[in-house]
Order: C-alpha cells, then structure tokens, then sequence
C-alpha cells in the first residue's frame, strides 16, 4: 500500500499510478492544442495529429526517464559504470526470463514515445536512423545523470543501446504516417514571392 508522498513520488507503483490518472488530462490538453491550431487556421486533421504527437512525445516518456531516476537502495553511494557492450544485457538474459523479459521490454518502452511521434511532428526527424540516434542521445544524458546525481544505479551502456533500440523500432511503427507529416509541413510553407516585373 503506498504512503505518503514518497510512495506516491517516489515508487514504481506511484509512478505508474498517477501515469495513468492523468489520462484523461493529457486527451484534455490534446483537446485544448488542437482547438487552439483551428483557430489560428491549421486544417483540423493537422492539428490534432501534431497536438496527439506533443502530448504523446511528453506523456509516453516522462514517466519512463522518472522511473529510471527513482534513487536506488543506497543513493549516494559510488556510482558504478559498465561500458563494456552486451555484458550486462547476456547477464539479465542468464537470469529469470520472467526478469530479463521485464527489463529488456521496459528499457524498449523508455524512449519508444519519443521514438513513435517524433518523426510525425518533425519531419527532419522522418527516419530510423535518427530516431536511433534520437534514443541513443537522450539514454545518455539519462544515463550520465544517474552517474552524476549518485542515485545508486549502474549506468551502463546496453541501457542506451536497448532504449534507442526501442526508438528506432517504435519510428519504423510509425512509419506510414511519416509521409502525412512531411506533406503538411511543405503545405504549410509560405508561397515564394513573385519575381520583380511580374
């Protein structure tokens, strides 16, 4: 049972809780986002896929990067590093399969928000190598943080090879939407003035 607001803050279970509380207000403020891009002149269908996309970007990965911060057993402790590829992820999958399938589809979800509505919001960001690349930045910066906040976690380079894993393969998902998004974009640039003397 959770107690207090270190239970509620400050444990998996908490996270998950109120992830799922503010459901309904993540679609409110899709609602709101696309309202206001009506009113500004933005065609409807455009304006609720890029309000779905930003929302979806933040709500789908924030949650993710605050479970990953959650201080371990002992924070302050030495930080402890592996950069050594594939020696932590061939030991999580020596263990319980129960185990090894939680980690390895959780480290997979962490930036696969990220990876998913990216490329429909942001056409530049319309392929899998750079949502690859988009994964494997933002698990660094995480990674690194957890090193440098001492929050009693091993920050290890198969974390991000996996979370950038879980981006590109969640972008190639998106993949026949990415197409929408790059025609909207050129729709929504400006007309090229006309030469002089025309």
């Amino acid at each position: 049972m959770l107690k207090g607001w270190h239970g509620l803050f400050g444990t998996f279970t908490g996270v998950a809780l109120i992830t799922v509380a503010v459901l309904p207000v993540a679609a409110l403020v899709v609602g709101v986002l696309a309202r206001r891009r009506r009113a500004a002149g933005v065609p409807t269908a455009l304006a609720r896929r890029w309000s779905l996309a930003e929302v979806g970007i933040v709500y789908g990965t924030v949650p993710w990067v605050w479970m990953i911060l959650l201080p371990g057993s002992h924070p302050g402790a030495d930080p402890r590093v592996s950069l050594v590829p594939l020696r932590d992820l061939f030991a999580i999958l020596s263990g319980s399969p129960v185990t090894a399938t939680a980690q390895i589809v959780g480290n997979l979800l962490v930036f696969a928000a990220l990876g998913f509505f990216c490329p429909q919001r942001f056409p530049a960001l319309a392929s899998v190598p750079r949502a690859l690349a988009l994964g494997a930045g933002c698990s660094a910066l995480v990674e690194t943080a957890q090193y440098v906040l001492r929050l009693d976690r091993v920050s290890s380079v198969d974390d991000v090879l996996v979370n950038a894993a879980g981006a590109g393969l969640a972008a190639l998902a998106s993949r026949r939407w990415w197409r929408a998004a790059a025609g909207a974009s050129e729709e929504d640039r400006p007309l090229s003035a006309p030469a002089p003397g025309r």
